[in-house]
């Protein structure tokens, strides 16, 4: 752990330190194969090949860096670095530990094009820098500075269960994951085919045994009766949870769901707000609720939804980024679990601790992840935002 003073000053002033510059970066990562879940078996989307990210590194006049990241999937990357780049410039000069009212203050900058979508996913990759930033002031992990619940998460894999790999392949890649200490295993369900889909959980159940927990995810491919019929079938399997069975917005079909499983209905991760997700919660349309920090906004909104959803008594399984939804699952105090995914393993230095079917907290401070030359030579654009001389 970073060594803080052991006696805290309260005789002097507190120092008021200011942003210097922020740089923005488009990041394309491409993938080893091209990915396919359910959307691309019913003809809505083509097999994903890269992942646009964009990063963005706040730097203060005392030399203090913080580091934040925020992510497109296909279409979408190059409109966050460009409203970024746009709104930025407004943050020059300010305190960065004064993150709520920086929020706002870039969300009024862009109000014109909305609170939600893209122009916040923007938003949100200034926001996880400014709280990197602040934590690692502190000498502390983000999660200790939140308030850590514990040291460890759950996790699970999602990235060997998708579609375009054969049943065979999906098996031994949950052995794989298993024997590398990852607690659970997901797979893609949502075929045109309902039977090959229960055909594919049949066969990986059977292959991890019944102690392993299991979740699925039909990537909103359905429709209520083909939701209904499926997940019942499903039950059988003990699943830990049925993942976006129906539209994402379809809060009342979601709602219907959850009221008569006995299997937890999971989802959020496609909503792009704090009121969406709250609509979720208001219809009682989640067992488990999935939001994505990138997505929603940054930790700020992150924090918002998590006060809502503990209030609900839900359970919360942040989506993919797990570099940071390890720390805010961590600091929140009813079941979580923590999506694994290796992908993004050549954008850092460091490695996530598992092992006993758990994620680990390291004890470096912020984030903990520093970019690698790989992350620099995948840039396609990029921009250093100064304060003026």
């Amino acid at each position: 752990m970073t060594a803080v003073p052991s006696v805290v000053r309260t005789d002097s002033p507190a120092v008021v330190d200011r942003i210097e510059s922020v740089t923005l970066s488009s990041v394309v990562l491409p993938l080893a194969n091209a990915i396919s879940d359910a959307k691309v078996f019913t003809g809505r989307q083509r097999p994903m090949t890269e992942v646009v990210f964009l990063f963005a590194e706040i730097r203060t006049e005392a030399g203090l860096e913080g580091v934040g990241f925020g992510y497109s999937k296909r279409a979408g990357g190059p409109a966050q670095f460009a409203h970024a780049r746009e709104v930025a410039p407004d943050l020059i000069g300010e305190d960065p530990s004064d993150i709520a009212r920086l929020w706002t203050k870039l969300v009024w900058a862009g109000a014109s094009v909305g609170r939600s979508g893209a122009s916040t996913q923007a938003i949100a990759a200034i926001d996880i820098a400014l709280w990197d930033l602040k934590a690692k002031r502190a000498g502390l992990p983000l999660a200790k500075l939140l308030g850590a619940h514990g040291d460890s998460v759950r996790c699970y894999n999602t990235s060997g269960g998708f579609l375009h790999e054969s049943i065979e392949q999906v098996k031994d890649n949950a052995t794989r994951t298993l024997a590398e200490g990852i607690g659970g295993i997901k797979i893609k369900v949502g075929l045109p085919d309902s039977a090959e889909d229960l055909r594919r959980v049949r066969a990986v159940r059977e292959h991890i045994g019944d102690a392993v927990p299991l979740m699925v995810d039909a990537n909103q491919q359905w429709d209520r009766p083909t939701a209904m019929r499926v997940s019942r079938a499903l039950e059988e399997f003990d699943l830990t949870w049925i993942e976006e069975p129906l539209d994402a917005y379809d809060a009342e079909g979601h709602a219907q769901l959850a009221r008569t499983l006995d299997t937890a209905v999971a989802t959020g991760e496609m909503l792009t707000s704090v009121p969406e997700h709250y609509e979720l919660i208001r219809q009682g349309s989640v067992d488990i609720i999935q939001p994505d920090a990138p997505r929603i906004g940054g930790i700020t909104q992150f924090l918002k939804l998590a006060a809502l959803a503990e209030h609900s008594n839900l359970q919360l399984a942040p989506h993919f980024a797990m570099e940071i939804h390890l720390h805010l699952a961590a600091a929140y105090p009813h079941g979580t679990w923590v999506e694994h995914f290796d992908w993004l393993h050549p954008l850092f230095h460091e490695r996530l601790e598992i092992r006993d079917g758990r994620m680990h907290l390291s004890d470096r401070p912020g984030l903990g992840v520093t970019l690698t030359d790989q992350a620099r030579a995948w840039t396609v654009d990029t921009v250093r935002i100064d304060a003026p001389h």
